[in-house]
């Protein structure tokens, strides 16, 4: 068995196998594995940015005159072709309500994880590196089943589990977003488990420094930084592969260079830290906290798009929003008609109407059935107004969906 191989475009070939873009100029999206059977699909990926492709030499294709495609090839493209049709990012092989109580499973045990590894790191103990791993390859596996159930879980918080749950939910937004790029899934575990891990440094920052609601002296701020570094030095120490560490020490770095600890700027941060740091800003803002009402996800999104391209990479921050939708999963919204629902169900071929479950009436100021409405449906006059804040109505969202959608 050969290692994968990276090559120039120039260098590439109708008949190989293309298992990821390592470089590119432009916006073009790759979303899945798969080959490049023409010389016209390789043009377009050339005129699209792409420079640099990681190939699978085990995988080339005959594509001599004479060959004829087997079954199991997929047809040729203008673009990489899919290796099946559940290499898609997009393909769901259960339904919301089949993957909710696996997935909030898989978060409750998650949790209890960070706990524990907290409490070995207070206790001068090593964290178990199997056990995060284990618990980073069920949150992929879930994602690849339905990544709704699980984006769902990761938007109903509690305000005063911020530090357990903020890198279980950078660990599931990271993952859906880099399957959402076509990213081998033995890169995504390393990507959910640095994620989980990225702020386990903290537990050696000062209970008074690390909660306080109020504004940082520079002092504290300076003592605050220290995380990355110590998160990378506890990654290190347990064994973890080198993506992991560098999520758990870079993510607070930026690419102008005015990030922290270490100052890294431009090629320096790799694709993967851009994308920690995105996906690390973007939960923490919009998080409920008992000192900080959080952003909806439209005021973090534009947080992110202002801070392009002196903090973030702006073609990341772009797919990042193509990913998980102006409205994600778990969102409170407004309708036209004046109903109150969550998102349930997303629709990618129309972000703009999904499923949302509705569950309460502003004009008669109380709640209502539950009931299940498809914007996509041409039987359905009503759309989407706004992203709302459960307070704005008195509403309480976690025993919501703590009775209405969980099976």
């Amino acid at each position: 068995m050969s290692a994968l191989k990276i090559i120039p475009i120039s260098q590439l070939q109708p008949g190989m196998f293309v298992a990821r873009v390592v470089k590119q100029t432009g916006r073009v999206k790759v979303k899945s594995q798969g080959w490049v059977k023409t010389k016209t699909a390789i043009e377009s990926l050339s005129k699209a940015g792409i420079v640099e492709v990681e190939i699978d030499p085990d995988k080339t294709l005959d594509l001599t005159p004479k060959a004829k495609p087997t079954p199991d090839e997929p047809s040729s493209t203008a673009n990489i072709s899919k290796e099946s049709e559940k290499s898609s990012p997009w393909h769901k092989s259960s339904s919301i309500d089949a993957e909710l109580d696996i997935a909030n499973t898989l978060y409750q045990e998650a949790k209890q994880l960070q706990q524990k590894a907290f409490d070995d790191i207070k206790a001068g103990r090593t964290i178990d590196v199997e056990q995060f791993q284990s618990a980073a390859t069920g949150i992929m596996d879930s994602i690849f089943r339905n990544q709704d159930a699980l984006s769902c879980i990761a938007r109903i918080r509690e305000k005063d589990a911020y530090l357990l749950e903020h890198s279980l939910n950078v660990s599931i937004l990271i993952s859906i977003f880099a399957k959402h790029l076509g990213m081998d899934k033995a890169i995504i575990e390393q990507l959910a488990t640095g994620a989980l891990l990225h702020d386990i440094g903290k537990i050696q920052v000062p209970d008074e420094v690390l909660h306080k609601p109020g504004k940082l002296t520079p002092e504290e701020f300076a003592i605050i930084q220290q995380h990355a570094l110590f998160s990378k030095e506890i990654v290190e120490k347990a064994g973890l592969p080198e993506i992991a560490c560098h999520i758990a020490g870079f993510h607070h770095e930026r690419l102008d260079g005015t990030g922290y600890p270490y100052r890294l700027k431009g090629d320096d941060i790799s694709i993967y830290v851009r994308m920690a740091s995105i996906v690390d800003v973007y939960d923490a803002l919009t998080a409920e906290r008992v000192y900080k009402p959080g952003m909806t996800p439209l005021q973090a999104f534009k947080y992110l798009k202002e801070n392009c391209p002196h903090h973030f990479d702006p073609s990341l921050v772009t797919q990042f929003i193509q990913c998980i939708g102006l409205y994600p999963v778990g969102t409170l919204v407004k309708l036209r008609s004046q109903k109150i629902g969550i998102i349930a169900e997303s629709n990618p071929n129309a972000p703009l109407k999904p499923i949302v479950k509705v569950f309460y009436s502003i004009r008669a100021m109380h709640y209502t059935p539950v009931q299940n409405i498809d914007l996509s449906s041409k039987r359905v006059d009503d759309e989407l107004e706004a992203a709302i804040k459960p307070e704005e109505f008195g509403i309480d969202l976690i025993r919501f969906f703590k009775q209405s959608m969980m099976p």
